[in-house]
């Protein structure tokens, strides 16, 4: 059965897989810039800001790799489902989580030297 819509995480849970010994997943953010400067993901991602989408939407095979997991995140979890959802629903074959709560729930549960904004 292809997934249609992405499968949510929490913050504690993708913490814990990134800690695991399983295969780690890709992490993409949607943020913008001036997100990123305010309180950056401290592990590395691809950043694929929304708002320039145009600059990278045809590129998206290129940049993501079917073989290992995609978790996508931004500040709270709504616009990272929406492009969670866009992505699926191109049928690259893509296994696509949504990071809930995005990086404010990061900052509450997982790391709290992440600023909040």
């Amino acid at each position: 059965m292809t997934q249609t819509i992405p499968k949510n995480i929490s913050a504690i849970a993708l913490s814990r897989w990134l800690e695991s010994e399983a295969e780690i997943p890709v992490l993409v953010d949607v943020r913008e810039e001036e997100e990123l400067s305010i309180a950056s993901f401290p592990l590395e991602v691809i950043h694929l800001p929304l708002s320039q989408s145009s600059s990278w939407i045809e590129k998206i095979p290129e940049k993501l790799s079917k073989n290992q997991p995609i978790v996508v995140l931004c500040h709270s979890g709504i616009r990272s489902f929406n492009f969670a959802t866009w992505l699926l629903n191109q049928a690259w074959g893509y296994e696509v989580w949504n990071l809930e709560g995005g990086i404010e729930s990061w900052s509450i549960n997982v790391d709290s030297r992440v600023p909040r904004y």
